[in-house]
């Protein structure tokens, strides 16, 4: 999908969101599973918080997004800080011509918005074919403890001076999906009048089964599920599921 103009919002409402977490989880794998290059593709890389992150980590990242304009904001980021981040535009069930890499990640729920099991099972192949025979393969998503119990229909509201927020969940076509309907007004600084923004966003999860069988069929091996940014195994009330693959 396309983000439009909840791209040029989407730093200013992610600004909590630990992306250290995920370099740390990212550099804790490569470490345990003896991962020596530093060839990384970081995809659904949205507007390049955690791809540049992890290039001052000291890898050689490469970022995919499915938006314009994600990508747009993540080159303006790179460039003003004078780092190196080749930027491609494509959707992951359909990579195409990127080379081979050393770790390969789809974090911050990214997958999720991958509405059929076609797509998600597509993505699996086309990671398996850019990823080193030594590769590794990190992902995650939201649990379906998550999906079901914390956003289905639920409304969440924010307010401050800039930007203002109501965010309705409502229950997907398919199973375990939710359709999150976002309503922002945003302050423009010349006027200080507020604009309105409306988006609706798509997601669905699988079972944690459910994803190993189609990893295993994609030609993976599967060495770790974990939940939350812990070592420890998912819980009936984990919210975000990590997946730790290399090609079998």
């Amino acid at each position: 999908m396309s983000y439009h103009q909840f791209a040029y919002i989407y730093d200013y409402l992610m600004k909590d969101v630990p992306y250290d977490s995920w370099v740390e989880f990212v550099g804790n794998q490569a470490d345990r599973y003896s991962v020596k290059g530093k060839d990384l593709l970081d995809i659904g890389c949205g507007t390049g918080e955690l791809s540049l992150r992890l290039v001052k980590g000291g890898y050689s990242v490469t970022g995919v997004d499915l938006s314009e304009d994600m990508l747009f904001m993540a080159l303006e980021k790179a460039e003003k800080e004078g780092l190196d981040l080749p930027l491609f535009q494509q959707d992951m069930s359909e990579l195409e011509g990127l080379g081979r890499f050393d770790i390969i990640t789809i974090f911050c729920d990214s997958l999720n918005y991958l509405g059929t099991e076609e797509k998600v099972i597509n993505t699996f192949k086309k990671v398996r074919e850019h990823l080193s025979e030594q590769g590794l393969f990190l992902f995650d998503v939201h649990s379906i403890y998550k999906m079901s119990q914390i956003f289905l229909n639920e409304t969440f509201t924010y307010n401050d001076d800039e930007v203002a927020y109501i965010w309705d969940c409502f229950p997907g076509e398919s199973p375990n999906s939710v359709e999150h309907g976002l309503t922002f007004f945003v302050r423009d600084d010349e006027t200080g009048q507020y604009e309105r923004i409306d988006e609706i966003h798509h997601q669905r999860t699988f079972p944690v089964l459910t994803l190993k069988n189609w990893l295993n069929e994609a030609g993976f091996e599967v060495l770790e599920v974990t939940a939350d940014f812990t070592e420890g195994k998912p819980a009936d009330n984990s919210e975000r599921i990590f997946f730790s693959c290399k090609r079998k």
